[in-house]
């Protein structure tokens, strides 16, 4: 079967940057004391920010949604890029460090994000898709992931992969997400890139140093853009675009995906010789 091209990768190549950032580029999410949440058509995304400071933040549903609570038909991955903090899902409540993580299944009633110091908050970053059927709620601690090494220093893209939600670890409905950490002295991020037609992906950069800032490049492999992109800020990244970027310093940034299957080397190479 041949899938037609996707009518945005024609768009995104004759967008102006400012109207290219409005349809692709998500920032504003990490507000202290506010949730913040952002739909995508695609593959039905959501993903937002919760900053709390001396409150604790419930969840909100919103009417986009057409259920009766946000978890009704959804799952989702919660990272907390920020201070110590948990998130209490009906009623239990869930402790997370800098980048620990949490899987949140369909049918949860209630979830409220907390920080234990308001001096130093919490920063929990959501990536919801659609869900099927109801998987439990699962913490995974920073400590117990292991990293894969890619990349090299010689390429400028030596960098460290932290597998969180996928099949290998346990079941979930459509979410695939962890984080890429690179080392000091590398910029780039999944190069060389690639597409994947049968799922989207989001992109959320973190650590990214003050004034420092990260060229993302994305679109057709034949007809790339760049998007200039700051801390917390998030990429939206639709099944024909090709996905990375090189900073003006070290960083780190989330991956999550949504969509027909879960298996995370399901890609179409874009060979560096190809790019245009």
């Amino acid at each position: 079967m041949n899938l037609p091209d996707n009518p945005q990768s024609l768009l995104a190549a004759t967008l102006a940057p400012e109207e290219l950032r409005q349809q692709f580029l998500v920032a504003g999410l990490f507000r202290p004391g506010e949730i913040h949440l952002r739909g995508w058509e695609t593959d039905r995304t959501v993903l937002g920010g919760a900053v709390p400071l001396a409150a604790p933040l419930v969840l909100p549903n919103f009417p986009a949604l057409r259920a009766a609570f946000f978890f009704e038909r959804r799952e989702a991955g919660i990272i907390n890029l920020g201070g110590a903090g948990s998130v209490r899902v009906d009623g239990v409540d869930h402790p997370l460090g800098n980048l620990d993580a949490l899987y949140v299944g369909r049918g949860v009633r209630e979830v409220v994000f907390a920080s234990s110091s308001a001096a130093a908050p919490a920063r929990f970053y959501l990536l919801s898709y659609p869900a099927h059927a109801a998987y439990p709620t699962r913490r995974v601690g920073f400590a117990d992931v292991a990293g894969i090494s890619l990349g090299a220093r010689e390429n400028a893209n030596q960098r460290t992969l932290f597998k969180i939600f996928h099949p290998a670890a346990f079941p979930t409905c459509q979410l695939v997400m962890g984080f890429t950490r690179l080392e000091t002295g590398s910029v780039w991020n999944t190069m060389p890139p690639h597409t994947h037609l049968r799922r989207s992906e989001v992109y959320l950069y973190f650590d990214v140093p003050p004034a420092q800032a990260v060229f993302h490049f994305m679109g057709g492999p034949r007809s790339t853009r760049h998007l200039v992109v700051r801390d917390l800020e998030a990429v939206l990244s639709p099944p024909w675009s090709v996905h990375c970027g090189a900073g003006t310093a070290a960083y780190g940034f989330v991956w999550g995906m949504g969509g027909e299957n879960q298996e995370f080397a399901d890609m179409d190479p874009a060979p560096l010789a190809d790019l245009l």
